[in-house]
């Protein structure tokens, strides 16, 4: 039998190559997982100052910022300040969630598998696991800012009234990522029934020996 040419073997090394150049490009991302970590160093110095902040005003009893500045630091302030904290320390988790579940999703494996400190979650993470889990982060995110506008909501600049409109309008954003968040997961749901329904289907089921028979037919050999 004649052996392949030069070129027509080039030829069917040519789609191989490509589609290889294309599986490396994924290390581009590394960069940009990066960079999230970066952001979430300014998280952690804004977490920081804020801490500052409001030690100094618990210390002196007096406000530096908020509605009133210069006003006694009052138990509604308090809240506030912690509501800020739980928002930044929230955001820091969905970084923490894009960044590992990002990069074992999409550009390589971590390989923390038998680790004791290796998040729950990341045993069986996919892309639509992780879009459900940051779904479910940007709810609680959303949650946070709604709560801190009810205790302290918006203003009309002159009139010193509530801003209804601008209330009304976060309530319905919240709403609407509550249910971004379950079509997703219906979604995944649905993916997953899906998948197991095609991998069960025709599957031989195999045979099961009793413990008794199989000493019995030990025993017999």
């Amino acid at each position: 039998m004649p052996a392949p040419s030069p070129r027509s073997s080039t030829v069917s090394r040519g789609p191989a190559g490509v589609g290889r150049l294309l599986f490396f490009s994924r290390w581009l991302q590394v960069p940009l997982y990066l960079g999230l970590i970066v952001a979430q160093l300014v998280y952690v110095w804004r977490f920081l100052v804020e801490i500052g902040h409001l030690i100094a005003q618990v210390v002196t009893g007096i406000a530096d910022g908020g509605a009133n500045p210069g006003a006694p630091f009052t138990e509604g302030d308090v809240m506030l300040a912690v509501l800020q904290l739980v928002d930044i320390v929230m955001i820091s988790n969905l970084l923490i969630m894009v960044i590992i579940g990002g990069y074992e999703t999409f550009v390589s494996r971590i390989r923390l598998r038998g680790h004791p400190d290796e998040p729950e979650w990341l045993s069986h993470v996919n892309a639509n696991v992780l879009k459900t889990k940051l779904a479910t982060a940007i709810i609680g995110i959303s949650s946070v800012h709604l709560l801190r506008t009810f205790i302290q909501p918006a203003r009309i600049p002159g009139t010193g009234q509530i801003d209804t409109q601008a209330v009304m309008w976060q309530a319905i954003l919240h709403a609407l990522f509550v249910l971004s968040a379950i079509g997703l997961a219906c979604i995944d749901r649905i993916m997953t029934t899906t998948e197991a329904g095609k991998h069960g289907h025709g599957t031989p089921v195999p045979d099961v020996v009793p413990p008794q028979r199989a000493k019995v037919d030990s025993a017999a050999g």
